[in-house]
């Protein structure tokens, strides 16, 4: 399976990551990661060109990485810089090294040409720096199964009437039309259910006990990166669509990374303008994330299993299927583009999220 190369994709939280030489996987190739001395994060190709021994299996020497075999000593550009025994240098003796930008604790890194990875292009929201909201980093949650998949599921409101039932959505939204935008960066779908009982969530955390109006926009930005914005607002407000901070507003956000073509890691946190410095309240979401998310698991991996046995015909597609077929060809689009070297500018802007 081919991946997208040229994108800044969630190597980590930044917690994840200290002086120790670590081994990730991401888009099926192996990345030897650490800090170093300044705190700043070097990613390098986890695989000595000598005789191919992992360089997490080494050790640091300062800002530096030496192989555990022969003592071949990389720095942080990839470039050997020692070979025991010997004055000369070979010219092969490097590995690759990978653009990294820490931003709001969160570590991104760049697999493809190195000469496109620009730092503007890293997602961001206005609310991760706002006051008025409060950002908490939940789990990795690891699927057994293709990242398109994961990323489909996160464009696609219709599902949390059934798969959620008691903690993000409700029989109440189940005939409600979903509607989907494909112009721009994000692939938009959406939907307000008006005058309905409160989801579970928000029983627990609105404390609301009457009927809401109550939204979910999922923002859905290639290759890897899912907003969903979904919130409850007292029925009697009948607040309008843009003055959705009036209401309890949560984002969930997931940076999915793929690792191989049968396992993604989704990195999920959230954002909220409600219960702010409140760690317990976080903690208590953070609960009812996981027990969502765990039915998620359970759905996609056992797609995943079915879509690698023989299939005597081709699945369906059905209304609420815009979003994710237009997904699909904007990876292939993508695809298509770093097979044929289409330097071609994207004609959509840069990762930032806007209502």
């Amino acid at each position: 399976m081919e991946f997208v190369r040229n994108a800044w994709y969630v190597a980590g939280w930044s917690s994840e990551f200290d002086d120790a030489l670590r081994r990730f996987t991401i888009l099926g190739d192996h990345v030897v990661m650490f800090r170093r001395s300044d705190g700043t994060v070097a990613a390098l190709e986890d695989r000595c060109p000598h005789r191919l021994l992992p360089l997490s299996q080494g050790k640091r020497i300062g800002d530096t990485v030496q192989c555990g075999y022969h003592g071949l000593t990389f720095d942080c550009s990839g470039k050997c810089v020692r070979v025991p025994g010997q004055s000369n240098l070979p010219a092969s003796a490097y590995v690759e090294a990978y653009p990294i930008v820490e931003k709001h604790d969160i570590v991104w890194i760049w697999m493809g040409d190195a000469e496109k990875a620009d730092p503007a292009d890293v997602f961001d929201m206005p609310e991760f720096t706002d006051p008025a909201w409060e950002a908490h980093q939940g789990d990795a949650l690891h699927l057994k199964s293709n990242y398109l998949n994961v990323a489909e599921n996160l464009v696609d409101p219709a599902h949390v009437s059934f798969v959620h039932p008691t903690t993000l959505g409700n029989s109440a939204s189940e005939n409600v039309p979903v509607h989907v935008v494909t112009e721009g960066k994000a692939i938009v779908a959406w939907r307000w259910i008006r005058d309905a009982e409160p989801i579970g969530f928000f029983k627990n955390f609105g404390g609301f006990t009457g009927n809401v109006d109550r939204w979910h926009y999922y923002y859905l930005y290639t290759p890897c990166t899912a907003v969903i914005d979904f919130g409850s607002a007292p029925a009697e407000d009948a607040i309008p669509e843009e003055e959705r901070n009036r209401g309890v507003r949560i984002f969930a956000l997931h940076f999915m990374t793929p690792v191989t073509p049968t396992h993604t890691i989704d990195r999920w946190m959230h954002l909220r303008n409600t219960a702010l410095g409140d760690e317990t309240a976080a903690a208590q979401m953070d609960v009812m994330f996981r027990k969502a998310f765990a039915e998620d698991k359970a759905i996609l991996e056992a797609v995943q299993e079915e879509e690698s046995r023989p299939q005597k015909r081709r699945p369906i597609r059905i209304a609420i299927d815009k979003g994710p077929m237009v997904y699909r060809k904007r990876i292939s689009e993508l695809l298509e583009r770093e097979r044929t070297h289409d330097v071609a500018s994207d004609p959509t802007p840069a990762f930032v999220y806007h209502d």
